[in-house]
C-alpha cells in the first residue's frame, strides 16, 4: 500500500514537472530578455542625452560649428590652402 501511495506521488510530482517546466524556462528566457532589454534601453537613453546635447551647442556655438565643418566636412575659409598629410606606405 505505501509503494502504490508513493508510485502515484512520484507520479503526481513528474506530471506537475512535465506541465510546468517549458513554461518555467520561457517565463526565465523571457526575464533575460527583458533584462538585456531594458540595459539597451538605458544605454540608447544616455546615447540619446549626448546626442541632444551636440546638437543644442551646435545651433547654439558658432565655434564649435566652424570646428565640426573643418573637421568633419574638411570646409576651409577662403583664402586658406587644405594641406593633408599621409602617412608613409610601409614597403
Amino acid at each position: 500500500m505505501i509503494i502504490k501511495k508513493a508510485f502515484w506521488l512520484f507520479a503526481v510530482v513528474v506530471l506537475v514537472l512535465i506541465l510546468f517546466l517549458p513554461g518555467y524556462a520561457k517565463l526565465k528566457h523571457l526575464k533575460d530578455k527583458n533584462r538585456d532589454l531594458e540595459a539597451r534601453i538605458r544605454k540608447l537613453n544616455i546615447e540619446n542625452s549626448l546626442l541632444s546635447q551636440e546638437l543644442k551647442r551646435l545651433e547654439n556655438d558658432p565655434l564649435y560649428q566652424e570646428k565640426v565643418a573643418r573637421d568633419k566636412l574638411g570646409i576651409v575659409r577662403k583664402g586658406e590652402i587644405p594641406v593633408r598629410i599621409f602617412p608613409e606606405e610601409k614597403r
